[in-house]
């Protein structure tokens, strides 16, 4: 499909223009993180990729260190788990800018279904998911995003697999401004 070629150069002209002009911000962020709570600045978590390929995702670290063995591994509300500082870079998503450098190595895409946690055998709905690379943001995160269910999330999945476009690309990226702004559903 020719769109997806062109897809990944938007990805990577995109990507590239983001990951430069917010330099500055993630260094800032670094920084902070580093003052706020003791661990390491990013953290790292085994997902599924296209293709059902196992992929490491990058995010700053919102959670105090050895979070995994305080409690469940799965996002909640008002977590004790999570630093102060936190708290507000899931509010504002910026946790997630990190994936850039997934984007870069063409790993993952700015549009498409978010990554699911990998597991040894993956689920029908990863199946079909996975068909597409897993992208920053998605059709669920702009349709409700924390406030989905699971069954909603996964047919907002399976609905940008089928309908994949330029079109339904530019819808749900200028959502997502409107989302992260707005900082609606935001776990």
């Amino acid at each position: 499909m020719m769109y997806l070629k062109i897809k990944r150069l938007l990805d990577l002209v995109i990507s590239i223009i983001l990951f430069i002009a917010l330099l500055p911000i993630f260094i800032l962020i670094s920084i902070s993180i580093k003052l706020d709570s003791k661990g390491k600045i990013i953290f790292k978590h085994k997902r599924f990729g296209q293709n059902l390929e196992p992929i490491y995702v990058y995010k700053f670290r919102t959670m105090v260190e050895n979070a995994d063995k305080l409690g469940p591994q799965y996002t909640i509300k008002n977590d004790i788990r999570v630093t102060k500082l936190g708290k507000i870079l899931r509010k504002t998503s910026i946790d997630e800018l990190p994936q850039l450098l997934n984007i870069l190595k063409g790993e993952m895409s700015l549009i498409g279904p978010r990554p699911d946690a990998y597991e040894d055998v993956a689920s029908a709905h990863q199946k079909i998911r996975c068909r597409v690379m897993p992208g920053l943001t998605g059709l669920a995160q702009v349709s409700g995003r924390s406030s989905l269910s699971t069954n909603e999330k996964e047919y907002y999945d399976e609905e940008y697999v089928k309908n994949i476009s330029f079109k339904l690309d530019c819808i749900i990226f200028f959502k997502t401004i409107k989302v992260v702004i707005s900082s609606k559903n935001i776990a």
